[in-house]
């Protein structure tokens, strides 16, 4: 049985890196639930204390079609390398010739590092240039290939 599943990011400030994360696989904020004008209309309804109400922000594909993302606030920061990470596919694939390829990854790696990223190392396949380690602007490791 196939289970549907979201991906949760602890951090500092949810609401930016919901927005860095939004740019960087293109998905949108996630509407409040049916029945809700507002998320802040549903996190009353359920009585979450007034301090935690901008604790947590909420992404969605566009298309609906893949995992859904959380950005939950906790206290404590980023202490450890992720042993889960996220590649962000921009390239097209090793079967994309590197021509057309690599001036994609690289054009998606200066949106990025404008939005905050940081370029950790750059990794090559075979003598060609073929995805680039990053971290988010709270630290989180991903790549994009």
């Amino acid at each position: 049985m196939v289970v549907n599943w979201n991906i949760a990011f602890d951090c500092g400030e949810p609401g930016k890196l919901a927005e860095f994360w939004a740019l960087a696989v293109g998905y949108v904020p996630a509407p409040p639930p049916q029945g809700f004008a507002s998320w802040d209309d549903w996190y009353r309804h359920f009585n979450v204390p007034e301090d935690e109400i901008d604790s947590g922000a909420y992404l969605v594909d566009p298309e609906g079609v893949r995992p859904k993302m959380s950005f939950l606030r906790v206290p404590e920061g980023k202490t450890a390398k992720n042993r889960l990470h996220i590649d962000i596919p921009i390239g097209g694939g090793r079967h994309v010739p590197i021509e057309e390829r690599w001036p994609r990854v690289l054009a998606h790696v200066d949106k990025l590092t404008s939005a905050g990223a940081t370029v950790v190392e750059q990794y090559d396949h075979d003598g060609q240039p073929d995805h680039m380690l990053m971290t988010d602007p709270e630290g989180n490791e991903f790549c994009v290939v």
